[in-house]
């Protein structure tokens, strides 16, 4: 039986996420079965096209903050995207306890 590889089940994770909730890496690590592999997640998540319909904007930091700086676009679109999903994004932080999902 062939193993499936990693990206492949982080994007199967990913792609399971529901609108207008959110993820942490390390989350998204454990649910694909990779404990303590949230850094993969994220530099699988970097690797994803522009074009992707893999809903990587749902995916923050343990601290219930997007990941990048501020002054980048990566920053804007994703805060507009959460927004877009009636997420509630303040200074680049998101309440985990109110918008975490729970599978």
């Amino acid at each position: 039986m062939n193993e499936i590889e990693p990206e492949q089940r982080i994007y199967a994770v990913l792609a399971a996420i529901p609108s207008g909730v959110v993820v942490t890496y390390g989350q998204v690590a454990e649910l694909a079965g990779l404990l303590g592999a949230a850094r993969l997640v994220g530099r699988t998540l970097s690797k994803l096209p522009c074009e992707t319909q893999l809903p990587w904007h749902r995916v923050i930091n343990a601290s219930g903050k997007i990941s990048m700086r501020k002054e980048s676009s990566g920053f804007d679109r994703q805060k507009r995207r959460l927004q877009g999903e009636d997420v509630v994004v303040k200074e680049g932080r998101i309440s985990l306890k109110q918008y975490r999902w729970q599978p």
